[in-house]
Formats: structure tokens, C-alpha cells, sequence
């Protein structure tokens, strides 16, 4: 089965991102948004990444429209937003659609591999969260309600993996 590592994606700039750049290392995948009643979460997210990008983790944030328009923006305007108000550092790419017939191949993949309440494969809002281990496997989603810090045990368990 093919690794979420072995997939590419769009940088912000649009370019090819291959994700293999991030192989070896536990994985936080996350659709995210900015005008949205959980956008404060990039704050958590932020705290995440720094804490335990040392120990190989890193959080990835893919901006996505498909809820509410919460993310009207461009690439620059959602770069803008994410560094001036939450100080991200984190890897955004660029923004793409989670759900329907214009999914994005990584989030058919972490949306088969990780189903959510009942069984159900699509995703129900911004911050819908990915839990990746070290080898590439999806382990675990989280909903949007889901707080990153509530996110840190099982973060630690794969680090200590």
C-alpha cells in the first residue's frame, strides 16, 4: 500500500511538493481555514510543531473553501494571515478541495484510510485532523472539535515509536 509520504501535493506557490521530503517523520495533516469558528486552533497547531519538531513532527495545513467559504483567499493572503496573526511556521500548501469529485488524491487517501463517526468518508468541516505515523500510515482522525492539545498523547506515542 502506498505511503501518505509518496504522495505530491501544491505549494503555495503551486508548485510540486513531494511529500517524501517528509519521510520518517509523524505527520499531522489538517484542512484549515481562516475565517472560521475554529481558525484559533492554528494557535495550537503552531504550539505543536514547535514543541516536537525536534523529535521529527511536523503539522501540514491545507487551506480548503469548501465549508461556509471559510478560505476565500488567495496563496498570499492566506500566508499573510497565517504568519501575521497565529506565527506559523508550519508548512500551508496550496489550497484544494477535500470532498467530492475534485478531492485532492491525499485526502481521498487519509479519508479512506481514517473514516470518520459511522463509518462515513467524507470530511465535515475545516480542522478535520490526520494522524500519520513515522512509516507513512494514516493512524487516526480527528474531528474539528478535536483541540491540538488534546492531540499531544497520542502525537508522543508515535515519537516514542
Amino acid at each position: 500500500m502506498t505511503a501518505i509520504t509518496d504522495f505530491q501535493v501544491k505549494g503555495a506557490d503551486g508548485k510540486p511538493v513531494d511529500l517524501s521530503a517528509y519521510a520518517g517523520k509523524v505527520l499531522l495533516i489538517v484542512n484549515t481555514a481562516s475565517k472560521c469558528g475554529f481558525t484559533p486552533q492554528y494557535k495550537g497547531l503552531e504550539a505543536l510543531h514547535r514543541d516536537y519538531a525536534d523529535q521529527g513532527f511536523e503539522v501540514l495545513g491545507f487551506p480548503c473553501n469548501q465549508f461556509g467559504a471559510q478560505e476565500p483567499g488567495d496563496a498570499a493572503e492566506i500566508a499573510d494571515f497565517c504568519t501575521v496573526n497565529y506565527d506559523v511556521t508550519f508548512p500551508v500548501f496550496a489550497k484544494i478541495d477535500v470532498n467530492g469529485s475534485g478531492a485532492d488524491p491525499l485526502f481521498e487517501r487519509l479519508r479512506k484510510d481514517a473514516p470518520g463517526l459511522m463509518g462515513t468518508t467524507s470530511i465535515k468541516w475545516n480542522f478535520t485532523k490526520f494522524l500519520v505515523d513515522r512509516s507513512g500510515k494514516t493512524v487516526r482522525r480527528y474531528a474539528p472539535n478535536d483541540t491540538p492539545e488534546s492531540l499531544r498523547a497520542d502525537i508522543e506515542k508515535l515519537l516514542a515509536a
